[in-house]
This record gives structure tokens, C-alpha cells and sequence, in this order.
């Protein structure tokens, strides 16, 4: 079974489709439509500016794509910049829409804390998720960041991490995973969690 891993031309998409190779999954860096639309599974990544990603996936026509893989209940993981722009808006880019996939805005870490967030940070998992639930071991991601997902509904809010006081490292709505971190570039721990989802989701 095929996972998708959307590219729009902007950033180091290639990374995570490598570890989603290395866990055996057939991982394919694709814009064609017809290839994600068919895929069992699909990973928006992201690094950079909110609108310009926007920008350059809408350009493509990649959103309604998007949209229709949602809707279509299969398993879905946006990563980083890629998870911010499920949602409707970020202070990064004012008058440019995000996907409104999740309900809730992005916006700047605190003032008072050192912008971006570039380190490694444990998850305090508040969701029961069994892909983000690893038996209570402690688990350590990598971020790099400067803004954060403040969604609508503080259910849908699977993980956090502090920093400067409760920050969203991760969201689940349905069949969509959303991360702020990097798992691909979070050693083993980020590699363990790829690999539950690979498995939850039954795609390899």
C-alpha cells in the first residue's frame, strides 16, 4: 500500500518520505493528484513560511486534494508546517486561509520565550492515542519552531509540550494526526512513533 508524501516545492520534503521508507512502507514524493488521491495514507510536511506554503500548495491544486482526502476518513499526518496549515489562519501570514481542516488558529510563542523553538522537548501526552502513547516511556521530539496551533476545541489537543506554558505539539481530529515536531529527525523515539502509525493505520 502506498503512502503519499505530498510535495509542493517548498522546503526538505524528502526526509520524511526516507524514514517512512526505512519502516517499509512504500513511500512515494508525489504532486500528481490522481497518485494521492489513490494512496492508502498521506503525510503533508512542511518547513518555512505559512503563506508561502499555502501559496505553492494551492498553486498546484493540491488543497482541494487535501480536502478530499480527509473527507474520504483515510489516515492523514501533517507534519510541522504541514500541521499549521490544517488550520484557518496564522498570524505568520495575515489574509492568506490555511486549509480549515481543524478548526483553530496559529499563532507567535510567547514573547517572554526565545523564538524559534529550536531544541528537543518531551511530549505530555493528553489524549489516550495510540500512536502517540508509547507504555509511559518518556519521549523526546524535536522541534523548530516560532508559532504554535491554538485549536478551537481543546479536545482535539492529543499533546503538549512546555514551553513558556502549555504549547500544541500535536492534534487529532478523526483520521487526521497532526504533529509540530519533526518524528522523521527525532531519532528512534520519532522513528517509533512513525512506525505505530504505519501499523495503527494498517499500512504496512
Amino acid at each position: 500500500m502506498t503512502v503519499a508524501v505530498i510535495d509542493y516545492g517548498i522546503g526538505n520534503l524528502h526526509s520524511a518520505q526516507k524514514a517512512l521508507r526505512l519502516l517499509g512502507a512504500d513511500a512515494v514524493l508525489t504532486d500528481a493528484h490522481d497518485v494521492i488521491k489513490n494512496a492508502s495514507a498521506v503525510v503533508l510536511p512542511g518547513v518555512g513560511n505559512f503563506g508561502a506554503c499555502m501559496t505553492a500548495l494551492r498553486d498546484r491544486g493540491l488543497d482541494d486534494v487535501v480536502d478530499d482526502v480527509v473527507r474520504s476518513g483515510r489516515p492523514f499526518l501533517g507534519i510541522c508546517v504541514g500541521m499549521q496549515m490544517l488550520f484557518e489562519s496564522s498570524e505568520e501570514a495575515p489574509g492568506i486561509a490555511g486549509l480549515g481542516l481543524v478548526k483553530g488558529s496559529v499563532r507567535y510563542l510567547p514573547s517572554n520565550v526565545r523564538r524559534p523553538q529550536m531544541q528537543w522537548n518531551e511530549l505530555v501526552v493528553t489524549q489516550d492515542d495510540p500512536v502517540l502513547t508509547r507504555g509511559g516511556e518518556s519521549q523526546w521530539m524535536y522541534f523548530v519552531h516560532s508559532l504554535a496551533a491554538q485549536p478551537t476545541q481543546p479536545e482535539d489537543i492529543a499533546a503538549t509540550v512546555s514551553y513558556g506554558g502549555d504549547v500544541t505539539a500535536a492534534c487529532r481530529s478523526d483520521n487526521v494526526l497532526a504533529v509540530q515536531f519533526h518524528p522523521e529527525k527525532s531519532g528512534r523515539t520519532g522513528l517509533a512513533m512513525l512506525e505505530r502509525w504505519l501499523t495503527i493505520e494498517g499500512v504496512v
